[in-house]
């Protein structure tokens, strides 16, 4: 009965992992789709990335209803624990992953004058990198890799240098073309959201570090 038990718990914990690979690679996907969406004013392409979001949302909602299974069912300990309660953490951050892609997508027929804004080189690089931290996270949530989790935390800086520019030149720009601030402002919400994208991604690479080591990285908030 024993064994029984502990098959059963394995399958469970490899049906959530799987689960929150299928949603990382939805939500990595997403974003690329938005970045190229932008870069080429490419409206049908962005419609895509906002009906995809909808399936994000579902297999959040089937994480959820798996760990709180596991959890009532197999009353699982220390790490096994630990893990369940990461992957809900994980599901929750990705599922916003995804929901910022979607808003980028969404603005992408409000940018008018495309060839006038220098960011719109820029937003593309800014979001690759946030592109590869979500990437670099998800490959190590399932590898269970600490070194790799602190890897990405490092990456945010460079994501944050970028937007820290990229406002820059967006503020700059309205004050100088008047005529621009309203498509000058989309850019900046576009840019906002791969910050945050950069940001979830260090969470998630905080969640996983804590599910391998059973310890938050150092200068960890919490």
């Amino acid at each position: 009965m024993a064994e029984h038990t502990v098959k059963a718990f394995d399958e469970d914990i490899t049906r959530l992992r799987g689960l929150i690979a299928e949603m990382g690679g939805l939500a990595e996907t997403a974003l690329q789709d938005a970045l190229e969406a932008m870069a080429r004013g490419d409206e049908t392409l962005a419609e895509k990335v906002i009906a995809g979001d909808k399936k994000i949302d579902a297999l959040e909602s089937e994480v959820d209803k798996l760990a709180v299974r596991i959890i009532a069912l197999r009353a699982p300990m220390a790490d096994d624990l630990r893990e369940v309660i990461a992957a809900l953490k994980i599901a929750g951050v990705v599922e916003r992953i995804g929901d910022y892609s979607k808003n980028i997508a969404r603005r992408i027929g409000q940018i008018e004058d495309r060839k006038r804004f220098e960011p719109l080189t820029l937003l593309p690089a800014m979001g690759e990198l946030a592109g590869e931290m979500v990437h670099d996270v998800l490959t190590a949530y399932a590898a269970r890799d600490p070194d790799l989790a602190l890897e990405v935390i490092e990456a945010d800086n460079k994501v944050d240098a970028f937007f820290d520019s990229i406002f820059r030149n967006l503020v700059s720009h309205m004050m100088e073309n008047p005529a621009t601030i309203s498509s000058a402002a989309q850019l900046l919400f576009v840019a906002r959201n791969i910050e945050r994208i950069g940001d979830h991604a260090t969470n998630v690479a905080e969640m996983v570090h804590f599910a391998a080591t059973g310890v938050y990285p150092p200068d960890h908030d919490d």
